[in-house]
């Protein structure tokens, strides 16, 4: 009798034990599932989205130089104040409006007589003197047709030395706010496309960073890590990048 009581006590001792490993192993196996559903649910995935437009400069400015050489100052006012009235005689004429032609300050400097050896002398020659213009408009055609035309400048015995003329866009910022929001959905629609392949889904969007803004001439493949402006070009061309990053469900 007290061996059948004893091998009973020892079972229902077995048991415990079978039931509390049993209890450690599914707790683990719990567990475990659970970080793995949590290490899941906290996957990212990076990618990158991009936007571009065609645009047209809707701002140009022409900068141009001109001087003059007289044997002494005064005789060089006079010239260098007439190659100025000449110069803004010819742009009103051509449609620019007097706040938008801007001149610098006049420079001056005494050139000095040359010695035997090819040194200056202390004994001055004369004065050169030196002017800038910078003109603006939102008409860029009417500019452009412009610089293209001072020959007429040295008809009137003006020295000018014209630059290229610069086109800008004027709403930038604004346009750099819409690229950016198409970049973006562009990169969660990418985000998607490879996610979903794997029946996965996207979630929130965990960050967003600006890439780096271009703006290149119409047709160009120009790319730089830093960016680019372009200035030589009417119709430019703007891309935007945008690199985000989402969680996945």
């Amino acid at each position: 009798m007290k061996d059948i009581r004893e091998i009973k006590d020892y079972q229902i001792v077995l048991l415990g034990i079978i039931i509390a490993i049993g209890a450690i192993i599914s707790t683990y196996i719990f567990s475990h599932a659970i970080v793995a559903y949590q290490k899941l649910n906290n996957q990212t995935l990076s990618v990158t989205g991009s936007a571009s437009q065609n645009v047209k400069s809707d701002l140009a400015v022409w900068k141009a130089y001109y001087e003059t050489r007289s044997k002494n100052l005064k005789s060089g006012y006079s010239k260098i104040n007439a190659d100025k009235k000449n110069i803004t005689d010819f742009l009103i004429a051509n449609g620019i409006k007097q706040e938008n032609i801007k001149f610098t300050p006049i420079s001056s400097y005494a050139v000095y007589k040359k010695i035997g050896n090819g040194y200056d002398s202390n004994e001055i020659d004369g004065y050169r003197l030196s002017q800038n213009v910078e003109v603006s408009s939102d008409d860029v055609d009417k500019l452009t047709a412009i610089s293209q035309d001072v020959s007429k400048l040295v008809d009137k015995n003006v020295e000018l030395s014209s630059n290229n003329v610069e086109y800008y866009v004027s709403n930038l910022d604004e346009l750099k706010i819409k690229m950016l929001a198409e970049a973006t959905k562009d990169a969660k629609q990418r985000a998607k496309s490879m996610v979903e392949s794997t029946g996965g889904h996207i979630g929130t969007l965990n960050s967003a960073k600006m890439g780096v803004f271009q703006i290149v001439a119409q047709n160009s493949t120009d790319v730089s890590d830093y960016g680019i402006y372009n200035t030589s070009a009417i119709n430019k061309k703007i891309n935007a990048v945008v690199n985000a990053t989402f969680t996945i469900k």
